[in-house]
């Protein structure tokens, strides 16, 4: 059993203690022995997707079209990850992109937008996707030149996105577009763009270390109506930024859940195995590796929900807050894993063993959303300001 001694910090109020707990038991019901050797991971993802809406999960991931004042509560979003991501890396994922998918109709989408997308996310009748990365701007989101032009009642999309989320099996994209309403970052806009639209093609399908449905999609001439429009003309970026202000502490929230995981694999390892006579748990070196996979846990925690909290408490932006949790938690749950796989020596990179699983899920989560790196000038940069100020 997983430590959730965690969920008596005050970070959490009690709907949050009953979320993990009926989460926990839902997901050691339905996600147990899932069998991804031989799965077809688009199916299996879209099979993800209607279980996870059928339970409930799904309806966290976005604002209830019949009552948008109710704000998606971080904390849960965190919980939510943290725990899938310790009992399936695909269900995390499946989960995360119904949410990171429709975060700006979420938070900018009309009434009308809201009702007509968000109702069938939230049951898992419909798959949505991010769509804002470029080949030539990944992190790099001002440099982005896919173009939105108007044309009498509609715009017209054109360009290339790549290492798009659900790519080849979402049914509706959030696509961020230059408008050219001012250079840079403040050229750029968001629109919703139903999947089956005509001039929007999957040019490639991506294979990654662990797989999960991702794609380069390419817009030719693709017309959608102004009413796909999201927010305002040239409000892209701050679009894009608040939806990420949400969702980067749950890729850290993630990270966390596969740390967790590795760490009960490792104990039960250390508890059961022996060396020269010796249970690998009564020698000090195990023990100074399992010390510090239980630290860099603990310490991943506090930044992961100290940043939810400070989100559901008001704060208008937390960007400082969710880059550090994001870069210290997937930075040190690649090190927790790791250390794991050593500890199960050849055991560890036996292809299909949990572990070997968690070292191949984790390496992307330090990348997406964000790279480390990327995470670092965040920081620094809202540092020094606040010093200036």
């Amino acid at each position: 059993m997983s430590d959730n001694t965690f969920l008596q910090w005050p970070f959490f109020e009690d709907k949050h203690r009953q979320l993990a707990q009926d989460l926990e038991t839902w997901s050691a019901t339905h996600l147990a022995g899932i069998d991804h050797s031989e799965a077809d991971n688009d199916a299996l993802c879209q099979s993800l997707v209607t279980a996870l809406g059928r339970a409930g999960w799904c309806r966290y991931s976005a604002v209830d079209p019949a009552d948008s004042s109710v704000v998606m509560d971080v904390r849960s979003l965190c919980l939510i990850r943290e725990t899938l991501a310790r009992h399936d890396g695909l269900a995390d994922f499946a989960f995360a992109m119904q949410g990171l998918g429709t975060g700006a109709i979420s938070l900018f989408g009309t009434a009308e937008q809201q009702s007509e997308w968000l109702t069938a996310t939230r049951e898992g009748n419909a798959i949505s996707a991010f769509a804002l990365t470029e080949p030539q701007s990944g992190s790099d989101v001002a440099n982005s030149t896919m173009s939105a032009t108007v044309d009498g009642d509609h715009y017209v999309l054109n360009g290339e996105k790549t290492w798009i989320s659900n790519g080849g099996i979402a049914d509706m994209y959030t696509v961020f577009a230059r408008t050219g309403e001012a250079p840079g970052a403040k050229g750029l806009s968001a629109f919703i763009v139903p999947a089956n639209i005509a001039g929007l093609e999957i040019s490639e399908r991506l294979d990654t270390i662990a797989p999960h449905p991702l794609a380069r999609l390419q817009f030719n001439d693709c017309r959608i109506p102004r009413s796909a429009l999201l927010g305002q003309p040239g409000a892209g970026f701050k679009i894009a930024m608040s939806v990420l202000d949400i969702f980067r502490p749950t890729v850290a929230a993630a990270a966390l859940g596969f740390a967790r995981r590795a760490l009960d694999e490792s104990l039960h390892r250390v508890n059961t195995r022996e060396l020269q006579g010796t249970r690998l748990a009564e020698m000090q070196m195990v023990q100074g590796h399992i010390a510090d996979m239980a630290l860099n846990i603990d310490a991943s925690a506090l930044l992961v929900y100290r940043t939810a909290w400070l989100k559901d408490s008001g704060a208008p932006r937390v960007s400082r807050e969710a880059a550090m949790a994001k870069l210290f938690s997937t930075e040190q749950a690649q090190k927790v894993i790791d250390q794991a796989v050593q500890l199960h020596g050849g055991d560890g990179v036996r292809s299909g063993t949990t572990v070997e699983k968690l070292y191949r899920e984790i390496r992307a989560l330090r990348i997406y959303e964000g790279a480390s790196d990327v995470q670092k000038i965040i920081i620094a940069r809202q540092t020094m300001a606040a010093h200036e100020g």
